[in-house]
């Protein structure tokens, strides 16, 4: 009997929801009064029978009716486009741009809220004419990491006597990716923990910050003013820097232990592995993630360091997940864990009872038995 009626009742909900998304009313406390006001002049007008009351009742409902139209008019035929950012900071604010286009051929829009369902934020659009577009944007932030879908926006306006507000939802899907902090401060890590750093050392090489001297070149603007040769440069006319080796084992490894609970502290540990990409970046140092079953592989530079940062809004923590391992070094790797685990060159352990925005951490270095 159940199964019988969920079907009926199923399509009575879906277009219960369709009518809903078409349009909504409800009533300003300015707009309650004035239709309160209008049935005690009706009811009046039928007791007494006065043709006064008749004519007021008349305009007052006319006054209504004109109302409804316009703010019938003013969301009707309007078309919005929505444009993100590729994503954004915990704690930052998104500006969220929106372009409305009104396809009505003769009436404008007037006094257009936007909203997005499950965001505070709203914006305003004063006028869009007949024909023609207008551009308005709205703010939010968040406070925890992570992808938020949009599904829908809403129309809205009040217009033009503030006694009604009127709402409709266009279907928009999107989804807005909230990045970690990246700004803790973090302790240098150790990768490879002593001998094996230095054995890595004499296995590979490759152009670098620090190191031993290899030629000069000309000077760009993200090298370190204290390189640059001045006797070289004076002699050329155009700054010249001294480059030097560094060894391909300087990449750093970052590996997010994702087999905790889910709560403050992971996500300080989150937080700490997006800071550890961070620093690679401010050094010119090459970096990699392994997080779970996602890898990012090695690479520098700002646009590394989005990627990674995609990676860390997306991980989820459990009880249940694998360890984390890089398969090929795990010695040189920087494990940050809220709890710890033997194996890595060096160690960020996340206290227990950190919180997001908290420098709670202590670094340790891996040893060779």
């Amino acid at each position: 009997m159940t199964s019988l009626l969920a079907g009926p009742y199923r399509r009575a909900r879906d277009a219960w929801r369709r009518i809903r998304a078409w349009r909504r009313i409800s009533f300003t406390s300015g707009g309650l009064v004035f239709t309160l006001g209008a049935l005690s002049i009706g009811f009046a007008a039928m007791n007494t029978g006065n043709n006064l009351l008749y004519l007021l009742l008349g305009g007052m409902l006319g006054f209504i009716i004109v109302s409804g139209w316009l703010s019938e008019q003013v969301i009707r035929g309007l078309h919005v486009r929505r444009r993100l950012p590729r994503a954004v900071t915990v704690g930052h604010e998104l500006r969220i741009a929106y372009v409305v286009t009104n396809r009505h051929r003769a009436l404008p829009s007037l006094a257009v809220e936007i909203g997005e369902a499950g965001l505070p934020g709203r914006a305003f659009v004063a006028h869009v004419r007949a024909g023609g577009s207008a551009r308005t944007r709205s703010l939010n932030s968040f406070v925890r990491r992570g992808v938020y879908p949009l599904e829908t926006v809403t129309l809205s306006t009040s217009f033009p006597f503030g006694m009604f507000r009127k709402e409709r939802d266009l279907a928009l899907p999107g989804e807005i990716v909230v990045w970690p902090r990246s700004d803790r401060p973090v302790p240098t890590p150790l990768a490879g923990g002593g001998r094996r750093a230095a054995q890595a050392l004499a296995r590979h090489g490759m152009r670098g910050h620090r190191g031993e001297y290899r030629s000069l070149r000309t000077y760009r603007p993200d090298d370190d003013s204290r390189d640059i040769h001045w006797r070289s440069s004076a002699r050329l006319r155009d700054p010249v820097v001294r480059e030097y080796e560094r060894d391909g084992s300087e990449c750093r490894w970052i590996c997010l232990d994702l087999s905790h609970e889910p709560g403050d502290a992971a996500e300080a540990a989150v937080e700490v592995a997006a800071s550890l990409a961070a620093q690679a970046v401010a050094e010119n140092r090459p970096f990699g993630l392994v997080a779970g079953e996602s890898k990012v592989g090695r690479g520098e530079g700002p646009g590394q360091l989005e990627r990674v940062l995609d990676v860390l809004a997306r991980v989820d923590f459990s009880r249940s997940a694998p360890p984390t391992r890089h398969t090929s070094a795990p010695e040189e790797c920087v494990l940050v864990s809220v709890g710890g685990a033997p194996g890595f060159g060096s160690q960020i352990v996340v206290g227990p009872s950190a919180r997001p925005r908290e420098p709670a951490l202590r670094s340790t270095a891996g040893r060779e038995g």
